[in-house]
């Protein structure tokens, strides 16, 4: 599980705050949880030793709370727009092409209502949001693990 977010930008430290509260309340073994401010190219290889990924973030095309649970796959156009950060499907697609292979992975995100200046401080609606985002994580923990994808 990788949550991710700016700490200092209100909802949008949902995910990290979300990861560390699963942390807290204990994963099953074999499970590791991961909070960052921002995704990097160094996850690249850290991502391809596992057979599932789950990732917490904040949403800003969502209705304030919404949670929201999809699959993603690699996407080399899934560029940000910004230089020092990834999107999670870029991250898969360098999987893809440095290793020849993927997780299988999962956006879980909720809608945030504030993303001004504010350090760890969610909005009401946000903070709402955490355990349900928590429940389709746990879920997708006990799922077991699809194939890995292997291009070849």
């Amino acid at each position: 599980m990788i949550g991710y977010g700016s700490p200092i930008r209100g909802d949008d430290a949902i995910g990290p705050l979300a990861a560390d509260r699963l942390e807290r309340a204990g994963v099953p073994e074999g499970v590791e949880v991961v909070s960052r401010h921002i995704l990097t190219a160094e996850l690249v290889a850290d991502l391809v030793a596992h057979d599932r990924v789950v990732f917490l973030d904040a949403a800003v095309d969502a209705a304030p709370g919404e949670v929201r649970c999809r699959r993603i796959a690699p996407d080399a156009t899934a560029i940000s727009t910004m230089a020092h950060f990834l999107d999670p499907r870029e991250l898969l697609a360098w999987c893809e092409t440095l290793y020849g292979r993927f997780p299988e992975t999962f956006l879980v995100s909720a809608g945030g209502a504030s993303f001004g200046y504010a350090n760890y401080s969610l909005t009401p609606v946000a903070e709402a949001a955490i355990e349900p985002m928590l429940d389709r994580v746990r879920r997708l923990i006990d799922r077991p693990a699809g194939p890995r994808s292997d291009p070849s």
